[in-house]
């Protein structure tokens, strides 16, 4: 079959054929083998049929990438955006989302679900996150029952039994399509001083010595005790042609840093390629606000990339993001540093992947990284039509390895995918507003993990009772806090807090009758970043005395719910620093107040937005309205100063 000048694969014709019949698709195959051509087709054919079809990502710079993609393929007037903060075209066709979005219009029942033919989930396999799954699987069991899915992902052992659970829930068929070739073969290597490149099963040949020899004996035994660093596998990389690589690193920080001192120590363009890349910075400069030019990221990303280096990373501008991007895509960047979300989506192979470590921080302690993590990542080794081979490399010190672990982690991509439902506040309440005990009872046995427990069985029977359990304490303490009636029915605080998406009691109790009405502009501005605020632990801001953090704090000691769970701690952190913003300091001055990263301090600012969003949208308030719109209006005009995306 061809399709856009493509003799499709045999998975991919059987994704179609399903998609043909009106089934849901879930479809496993190895990054870069095309699955993105089978949502295309879906595409392609619901805007000539003029349905609507929305797609999905996991985390935002996704959703822009896809939406300048599909711009690109289809035209402007197709496709609209929505993250919270973006709203672009959003009655159009094909509209991009993050999957939080989606799942927040079914609950509360937006008209345009009710156009939707097809929802393409990029990524499923995040059904499995600890922290954002539940959002996926509300978005399945919450879906009206005319919507198909198509689901996309690398390999998922459990495929069957996701399938089987969807069209259990859904009651439509749902087909399985797998795929297990990869266009490119991939082969997994490490990297050590003593071994250079070598099969990562020789790691097997290594055992942690009893006893080492104590320090300084030799410097060549200092050396590998400390083990090799990115210079070296990098200069063996540039030995053997096996470059441009994508080099993974889990740290921000570890990025810039790194490249730094790579392009330092060596130049990998022409004279002629370095004009180029140059003068295509220059230009892509010029048409941004001129702060950008000064700041110190944007120097060190210019200077790294006129010697072929590049880094990647969440807190970059989107402009720069933009830059290195274009450049990799080129091949004018040799090496390009970056953290793991560039290997989500963003298609942008190389002949090598390199793994500076095969641990990682997430959160609450350093651990090996997972299968399906790793080969994530790998899976941009391999440039399809131009390599034989892709390669992925380990950085290891056999001295410090634990060969057993390192080798299980390159074992095929073996965990399934597990549920993570959880029965937050939200869920609680609409659950409440929209649905009847009875249907109440079917959707509390329909999460994937009762599923995984007892199969079709989960409908029959008193499976579900610790589930329900959970819904009726919950439901108590939202009739206690005034949520819901006599009747059971939801109050207007209620209704507020289901139309409220992130930490919806703190934020209803809050803005729904507390500080909302009584505080000026900059307090309550102070009280939203405290909610939005994700710390860092290397975060620094402008130190400082401020007496409306102070006022503000003690204000909220007085309520009974704020003064327990509001992080008063956050309020005092960050009120020099956002009152250095609203006095009106320029974007370049309020970088000297802090050590976030320019990416950083724009997500904040787009998370504030979001959330007074929500609240002006759930409140009936017209002076809270008002005075949401206000701070809101004030941050977005420092975003559209600096960011243009």
């Amino acid at each position: 079959m061809q399709y856009r000048n493509f003799t499709l694969d045999k998975f991919q014709e059987d994704a179609i054929a399903s998609i043909d019949k009106n089934h849901s698709v879930i479809v496993s195959a190895p990054t870069g083998s095309g699955k993105t051509l089978i949502a295309d087709y879906i595409i392609n054919r619901d805007i000539a049929e003029r349905k609507k079809v929305i797609y999905t990502a996991p985390i935002k710079a996704l959703s822009n990438q896809k939406y300048k993609e599909f711009i690109h393929q289809y035209g402007l007037e197709q496709i609209g955006i929505l993250t919270g903060d973006v709203s672009i075209n959003p009655t159009a066709p094909v509209i991009v989302m993050t999957t939080e979005i989606y799942r927040n219009m079914i609950m509360v029942n937006d008209p345009l679900v009710q156009e939707v033919s097809y929802i393409i989930f990029d990524e499923i396999h995040y059904i499995s996150d600890i922290e954002r799954g539940h959002i996926w699987e509300e978005s399945i069991i919450f879906s009206p029952e005319h919507i198909r899915f198509l689901c996309l992902s690398a390999t998922i052992p459990n495929a069957e039994q996701f399938a089987e659970w969807i069209s259990t829930v859904k009651k439509h068929p749902v087909d399985v399509v797998r795929h297990n070739v990869r266009p490119v073969p991939l082969t997994h290597l490490f990297f050590d001083l003593d071994t250079g490149i070598a099969p990562i099963e020789e790691l097997r040949n290594f055992n942690i010595p009893e006893e080492r020899p104590r320090r300084g004996k030799n410097r060549r035994f200092e050396d590998r005790k400390q083990g090799p660093t990115h210079l070296d596998l990098i200069r063996e990389l540039s030995g053997l042609g096996d470059l441009p690589c994508l080099y993974f690193v889990f740290s921000r920080a570890a990025t810039q840093i790194k490249a730094e001192q790579l392009a330092k120590a060596k130049n990998f363009l022409s004279p002629s390629e370095q004009r180029v890349v140059i003068e295509h910075v220059r230009e892509h400069l010029d048409r941004s606000d001129p702060q950008i030019k000064a700041f110190k990221t944007t120097k060190i990303l210019r200077e790294a990339l006129s010697k072929g280096v590049g880094f990647h990373h969440g807190g970059l501008l989107p402009q720069l993001k933009e830059i290195v991007e274009h450049l990799f895509g080129e091949g004018l960047i040799k090496v390009l540093y970056t953290t793991e979300t560039f290997a989500v989506g963003i298609n942008m192979p190389a002949k090598a992947v390199c793994f500076d470590s095969l641990e990682k921080y997430d959160g609450i302690s350093f651990r090996h990284l997972q299968s399906k993590e790793y080969f994530q990542l790998a899976g941009r080794a391999g440039r399809r039509g131009i390599d034989k081979t892709g390669k992925a490399i380990s950085l290891v010190n056999v001295q410090r390895a634990d060969p057993n672990k390192i080798l299980n982690i390159i074992k095929a991509e073996s965990e399934p995918l597990v549920s993570q439902f959880r029965l937050g506040y939200n869920t609680v309440l609409n659950l409440i507003y929209g649905y009847s005990e009875r249907q109440i009872d079917t959707v509390l046995a329909s999460n994937f993990g009762l599923f995984q427990r007892y199969g079709k069985a989960v409908f029959t029977g008193e499976k579900h009772l610790p589930m329900k359990a959970v819904f009726a304490k919950k439901k108590k303490m939202l009739a206690k806090m005034g949520y819901i009636d006599n009747e059971g029915g939801l109050t207007e605080k209620g209704q507020f807090a289901r139309s409220v998406f992130r930490d919806e009691l703190l934020v209803t109790e809050l803005f729904y009758d507390g500080i909302g009405r009584e505080t000026s502009e900059f307090k309550t501005l102070l009280a939203v970043a405290a909610v939005c605020y994700e710390p860092r632990r290397a975060d620094e801001f402008l130190k400082g005395r401020s007496g409306d953090a102070f006022d503000l704090i003690h204000q909220l000691k007085k309520h009974e719910y704020l003064g327990k769970h509001m992080k008063m701690n956050y309020i005092i952190l960050l009120a020099p620093f956002l009152q250095k913003w609203y006095e009106g300091c320029s974007f370049l001055e309020l970088m000297k107040c802090t050590n976030l990263a320019e990416g950083d301090v724009i997500k904040f600012f787009r998370q504030m937005i979001d959330l007074m969003s929500q609240v002006k949208h759930a409140s009936h308030d017209d002076q809270l309205r008002d005075k949401m719109d206000k701070i809101s209006d004030r941050l977005n005009r420092e975003l559209v100063e600096v960011v243009f995306e």
